[in-house]
């Protein structure tokens, strides 16, 4: 299966950048399955009912998240009826929506794709760790495809994890720091990793926000208006091509 995972797509900039050029990447790639993180994409915090649909006519299968994804409350009216839009599963159990899902891809066979979130310097949601090891085995009973959407600020429980859940899964990609790292690998057991996928957005911002309202946040220590960044927005994604067992065959970085 050939798999594209998008990275923190931010604002409308984010939102057009793909909508321009997924299309050319799914016959670059031969794309299967298209995943991306969304919850930054109504105006820098947060999805919407209608973003969200805006993101699946894009082409873009299941829409991942984070922290912001209550950030607007129009999301409620979706996110308990679509099974293609995920908050991370390490939330509360009362909830609303869902952390993970599995999807049949005409041909190919099924994928699953977890969201999960860190604890370090985040909101102080259930453990990932004990949470990942309460779902992993129904998952795997379906399909050893599994992506795994960790969204955290630390590379160092980033890291951990993907030695924790390493041969279990196949793709742990972090999200949430809009940087992306160069350290995209495959492990021996075919398990690939990076600790950030990047963000989708303009990428002359601070982490996609105008520069100028941040800038006078750290000389001041005053609150600012965060505004999206305006430009030429650039695609930081992934690819990544597994077998049938889940095991990566081709992994590599997008910068577009």
């Amino acid at each position: 299966m050939r798999i594209l995972f998008i990275g923190d797509i931010v604002g409308r900039p984010g939102r057009k950048v793909v909508r321009e050029n997924l299309g050319s990447l799914k016959k670059e790639y031969s794309l299967d399955f298209v995943i991306a993180n969304g919850e930054n994409s109504a105006g820098g915090f947060g999805v919407t009912d209608k973003i969200f649909r805006e993101l699946r006519e894009m082409g873009i299968d299941v829409v991942t998240s984070g922290n912001h994804i209550w950030d607007k409350k129009e999301v409620y009216q979706v996110i308990d009826q679509e099974d293609r839009l995920l908050r991370p599963l390490n939330y509360p159990p009362k909830a609303p929506g869902r952390g993970y899902g599995i999807y049949n891809v005409s041909g190919k066979g099924n994928i699953g794709v977890m969201n999960l979130s860190g604890r370090i310097f985040m909101a102080p949601n259930d453990c990932p760790f004990r949470v990942f090891d309460d779902w992993i085995d129904k998952i795997r009973k379906v399909t050893p495809i599994i992506i795994i959407d960790f969204h955290a600020e630390a590379t160092s429980e980033k890291k951990a994890f993907s030695y924790y859940a390493d041969g279990k899964v196949t793709a742990i990609l972090g999200t949430h720091t809009h940087v992306a790292t160069a350290d995209a690998q495959v492990s021996e057991k075919g398990t690939a990793y990076i600790s950030d996928v990047g963000m989708t957005g303009v990428q002359d911002s601070v982490i996609g926000v105008e520069k100028e309202a941040i800038i006078a946040k750290f000389i001041s220590g005053l609150p600012q208006r965060f505004e999206v960044a305006e430009g030429n927005p650039e695609i930081r994604a992934v690819f990544i091509e597994t077998n049938q067992e889940g095991k990566v065959e081709d992994f590599k970085p997008i910068q577009l």
